[in-house]
């Protein structure tokens, strides 16, 4: 499925892609269809607390999206034309954005460091997160800004420890990231937080998809455009630590949480390593695609 969260008259709602052009409110389909709700899940507030539930959130949804295609009537009251939504970052509240630096080798290999042994792993606060259309704004403390394009994990369940074999199975889905950097901040201040946490700093969206309708997630197309000229292509396949692998590693120290977010890293051809450099401007427009998922878009503009 495809999951995201919306605004719709003025009010945010979350929900699904019930057909391309189309977004069901699940919570309003839930109602509509008069889904049995002895847990309460209708009543959540928001697509994390949807999660939280865990799998038996995954199963409902579906049963209810399948409901929806039976039932052409709940399917007219439950669901709205895309151009009359506005969509957001799929996990509006996460607890948190966690990064992973130097995961491909090119990536590594263009800046000239030294690959990681394990992943290099790094925050983004979550006051960096926007959504799609939303506006990246560029710091009057910087004049290096550089977009990033990245696939990023969103947990489905909390816990510690997990195996590389659970992984799979606690990650709700997957969603695109943009890790916006400050690289002037970033290498003066000699580690990475504040260049690459200023406001709007982490794009996500448009949709949270789950794997079984993305399929493998590490045999992804992933691509960068700034005003519609390519700056990064390559495929997840060639990230050095993969998404289970990941979970796995952060979980033996840090306990993750439904809807915490991991961005798995970059490929290469960001503008700071470009000859000659090149950093985003006010009026550019910033396009992250991964196969399956969709577009993420976002304008820049000075702060």
């Amino acid at each position: 499925m495809k999951f995201c969260t919306f605004v719709y008259d003025g009010e945010s709602r979350f929900g699904f892609e019930f057909q391309p052009g189309q977004i069901a409110n699940l919570i309003e389909a839930g109602r509509v269809l008069q889904i049995p709700d002895p847990n309460n899940l209708l009543e959540s507030e928001n697509l994390k607390a949807w999660f939280s539930n865990g799998r038996e959130a995954l199963q409902m949804a579906e049963k209810i999206s399948s409901l929806l295609h039976e039932n052409r009537e709940a399917a007219n009251l439950a669901c709205y034309p895309h151009e009359s939504v506005r969509l957001l970052a799929p996990i509006l509240n996460p607890g948190k954005i966690i990064a992973i630096g130097l995961n491909y080798h090119d990536h590594a290999q263009e800046g000239k460091v030294q690959v990681p042994e394990n992943p290099l792993i790094f925050c983004k606060f979550s006051t960096s997160l926007i959504g799609p259309e939303d506006e990246i704004r560029l710091p009057a403390i910087s004049q290096k800004v550089d977009p990033e394009a990245e696939l990023c994990v969103v947990m489905l369940e909390t816990g510690r420890n997990f195996s590389y074999e659970e992984a799979r199975n606690v990650i709700a889905g997957y969603t695109i990231g943009n890790d916006v950097s400050a690289r002037d901040l970033q290498f003066s201040d000699k580690q990475w937080v504040r260049g690459k946490s200023c406001d709007t700093f982490a794009p996500c969206g448009p949709f949270l998809v789950t794997e079984d309708e993305l399929g493998d997630p590490h045999q992804l197309d992933i691509s960068l455009r700034v005003n519609e000229r390519a700056q990064q292509s390559d495929n997840t396949r060639n990230m050095m630590f993969d998404c289970y692998s990941l979970v796995s590693y952060i979980s033996q120290a840090i306990t993750l949480e439904t809807g915490d977010l991991i961005f798995t890293g970059t490929p290469s051809g960001v503008g700071v390593y470009r000859d000659p450099p090149v950093f985003l401007q006010s009026g550019d427009v910033v396009e992250v695609t991964i196969e399956k998922i969709g577009t993420l878009r976002n304008p820049v503009r000075d702060e």
